[in-house]
């Protein structure tokens, strides 16, 4: 067994991409889910779940859902250094808010589990004691201080920093003098110099070439936490994963997890090695930038589809890019062939428009536009509370009405509750004075428009909320206009919408009436003449 790990693989810093032949990806593909497909994400919990990470679940769910497989979620805690509280909860809880839940998790349990690295290190531990029987793992004793000498060193001199593998050949005597001094050494897997090409069904039949660049790596810890090497091979093997869709980062390791797949004597799964997402001007996202967090955008009021949406149309896996795509269609045009070696752009500043998007399909299904009147009903309560002269804007059918005419103007349903709609739910102080400014003749236009409204023709057109109305509406302001000598169309238009929003912009005053109604766009006026 020994021979057989003289052809342990290092990954190199650059890979080497050998030639493909037309369909190559199709003819795998099509070969490798013949069996139970099995996914997962498996993020550390060291910070808020943001955009790629995001992005790198979807991609799993909907592969596992397009081949009816199990999406499961892995929580890769073994740095206990830099775990972060509450972001394992995190994690889970904005998977279930983008609507891809895992089917196995640290929350919802099932037959693989633990699904904490820092629950299954007895695996590692066997693992690893296995590793050491063959001769393919070695224990090294050498201090923190010495490998940071040997970093530096390198770096001084223009050099990867790797490990000189100076353990790797103690004899059984040395190695049990230095266990009588130092029980728990780290555990080092030996690495060879050849690498044996593997095949990415995104980058294709690929080499690493790294032997000479990083030197053996530590895949236990003195502690006993295993490494990412270690512990993904293990949980992998152990969970039954048919599939790793991960990012392209991890690429130049797989050729140590292969090896460690070989002399574990276990079977590999299929890569997959998704391109990064990045920033529209080509640079990395970052936590450090604080607005690529799911917990942002969700308390903005953004819509899970509409980030579903945006990050798979700025990449690839699919045979054109749309906007407007819902999670079954995202399943159902997927296609793992078609995603490519480029980085994804991300253009967050299309959000909005995404979101239009997502937010009208809403409002056109009656069972969740019901569920858009309620989180509306709550945003007005939370934003103006005790400023809420009259209760009844609270109203589901007034709600409803404002959803439905402001749909296709509005990017999120908080858009409603900004300044600019704060007439729909409190009354504006408007002065005679501020109305003066517009025109000499606010009592004679105002009581021109307040006779009509009494009438039944004109008073069940504000009660109607279609595009038609609106129409007829404005057609019988342009009457009343015109019984007003000397006084033009625009100036009562302006009028009427200060009179009745308190501002000089917004809706087509039309639309306003409808939005208020009859009786209330009756009190506003009212309101100033009597003022």
């Amino acid at each position: 067994m020994a021979a057989l790990w003289k052809r342990v693989l290092h990954p190199g810093t650059v890979p080497v991409t050998l030639a493909r032949p037309m369909g190559w990806r199709e003819a795998s593909l099509s070969a490798d889910v013949g069996g139970a497909v099995r996914v997962r994400f498996a993020p550390s919990p060291t910070g808020l779940l943001h955009l790629g990470g995001l992005r790198t679940a979807l991609y799993n769910y909907i592969f596992a859902k397009k081949h009816q497989g199990s999406f499961i979620l892995r929580l890769e805690d073994t740095d206990q250094t830099r775990l972060v509280p509450g972001a394992a909860e995190n994690i889970e809880d904005m998977l279930e808010w983008a609507g891809i839940p895992p089917d196995e998790s640290p929350r919802r349990g099932g037959p693989a589990g633990p699904y904490q690295q820092s629950q299954r290190l007895e695996l590692y531990a066997q693992a690893t004691e296995t590793l050491l029987k063959i001769g393919a793992a070695y224990p090294c004793f050498c201090s923190s201080q010495r490998l940071e000498l040997l970093k530096k060193e390198a770096l001084r001199n223009h050099q990867t920093p790797r490990y000189d593998n100076r353990c790797r050949n103690l004899s059984q005597k040395q190695v049990a003098q230095k266990l009588a001094t130092d029980p728990k050494p780290a555990i080092r897997f030996r690495l060879e110099e050849e690498a044996s090409a593997f095949q990415d069904l995104v980058y294709g039949w690929t080499r690493h070439e790294v032997a000479n660049v990083e030197g053996d790596p530590v895949i236990l810890k003195s502690d006993g936490f295993p490494t990412y090497h270690l512990a993904c091979v293990v949980d992998d093997h152990h969970m039954g994963i048919s599939h790793v869709l991960r990012g392209s980062e991890w690429l130049i390791s797989t050729s140590k997890h292969l090896l460690l797949y070989q002399a574990l004597g276990w079977q590999p799964p299929h890569f997959a090695h998704l391109p990064l997402l990045l920033n529209r001007d080509g640079s990395k996202l970052s936590k450090r930038q604080g607005d690529i967090f799911l917990e942002h955008f969700a308390a903005a009021g953004f819509l899970p589809d509409a980030l579903l949406d945006i990050i798979t149309n700025c990449g690839s896996g699919f045979a054109e890019n749309q906007m407007g795509r819902t999670l079954p269609e995202l399943i159902t045009q997927f296609d793992l062939t078609r995603i490519t070696c480029h980085s994804a752009l991300l253009d967050l500043q299309k959000l909005p428009e995404f979101n239009r998007l997502h937010l009208r399909r809403l409002v056109s299904n009656e069972t969740q536009r019901y569920h858009l009147v309620g989180k509306l009903q709550t945003l007005v309560e939370e934003a103006f509370g005790a400023q809420l002269q009259d209760r009844n804007v609270l109203d589901p059918v007034y709600v409803e009405r404002i959803i439905l005419l402001r749909q296709g103007h509005i990017c999120r349903l908080q858009d409603l509750i900004s300044p600019v709609y704060s007439y729909l739910w409190t009354r504006p102080a408007v002065s005679r004075t501020q109305l003066s400014t517009i025109s000499k003749k606010v009592d004679e236009i105002l009581k021109h428009v307040l006779g009509p409204l009494t009438s039944c023709p004109f008073s069940r057109l504000l009660e109607r909320s279609d595009s038609l109305t609106q129409d007829m509406l404005n057609g019988e302001l342009k009457k009343l206009s015109e019984g007003l000598e000397g006084t033009k169309h625009s100036t009562v238009m302006k009028l009427l919408r200060v009179a009745l929003s308190g501002q000089l912009q917004g809706p087509p005053v039309a639309e306003m009436m409808v939005s208020l109604g009859p009786k209330e766009v009756w009190e506003r006026i009212q309101k100033v003449l009597s003022s």
